[in-house]
């Protein structure tokens, strides 16, 4: 799923930023795991893909953050990121629900996953705040921008 790139062309790899490698690493639990559920459990295995998808994202999305630069553009990709690595969790909970037989490994996934967090934390910190355009839904502004502000760059004849 995951192959190595040469850097950017910034200069920055987003593929060696901590929290895109701590992505990988629960990408490569999640699958170990999921190779555990029975293929004849039809429940179990619609929550392996859920697991896998989401557990894809953790690093697909940091990459695209950091490609896409824009302040909103990263807080959009940071919402889906918490969105997908708590969807993760449940999944682990689904598993334990429905009887999954090797549940003493979800609290792998569990650990894995505070330890992203705590790496999230300081990834959103790092956004720079001034380098943003105005979004108009007002979702992902960055703080002391509105929805509604007058955006300088219209005032830029073309």
């Amino acid at each position: 799923m995951f192959e190595d790139d040469d850097e950017d062309d910034d200069g920055l790899n987003p593929e060696k930023l901590p929290i895109y490698l701590k992505g990988r690493e629960i990408w490569d639990l999640t699958h170990k795991i999921a190779d555990l559920i029975p293929e004849d459990d039809e429940m179990l295995m619609t929550t392996k893909q859920f697991m896998l998808a989401d557990a894809g994202l953790l690093s697909v999305k940091v990459a695209g953050a950091e490609a896409g630069g824009l302040y909103d553009i990263k807080m959009e990709n940071a919402a889906i990121i918490r969105k997908a690595a708590r969807d993760l969790i449940l999944h682990c909970r689904e598993l334990e629900m429905f009887d999954f037989k090797e549940t003493e490994y979800l609290d792998l996934i569990r650990d894995a996953i505070e330890e992203y967090r705590v790496l999230f934390v300081d990834w959103v910190k790092s956004f720079d705040q001034w380098d943003y355009i105005i979004d108009r839904w007002g979702l992902f502004n960055p703080p002391g921008i509105d929805a509604n502000d007058h955006d300088p760059d219209d005032d830029i004849p073309l």
